[in-house]
């Protein structure tokens, strides 16, 4: 099953997270499909803290793909502030 994740890049206690695409029985760090955003919670400037490209990812969900719960959320926050802009 192909699912849409984070997987954590960054430095100790500086978590960044790219938001990709890929096999769900690949390992967190594993080879992924595509990379659809990247998430900084520790974001100073709120502007630049979540990127997504929604197409990509309406894409992926059309074929099939289940997002994590996190990613969800994530997608849902991302949709209410481009509609709110």
């Amino acid at each position: 099953m192909v699912t849409i994740r984070l997987t954590r890049r960054g430095a100790k206690k500086q978590p960044f997270y790219h938001v990709v695409v890929t096999d769900s029985r690949k390992r967190q760090g594993g080879a992924i499909l595509e990379q659809v955003g990247y998430f900084d919670p520790l974001a100073t400037d709120k502007t630049r803290d979540l990127k997504l490209d929604l197409e990509r990812i309406d894409y992926w969900v059309s074929r099939g793909a289940q997002p994590s719960e996190r990613v969800a959320q994530l997608v849902a926050k991302h949709r209410r502030q481009a509609a709110a802009a």
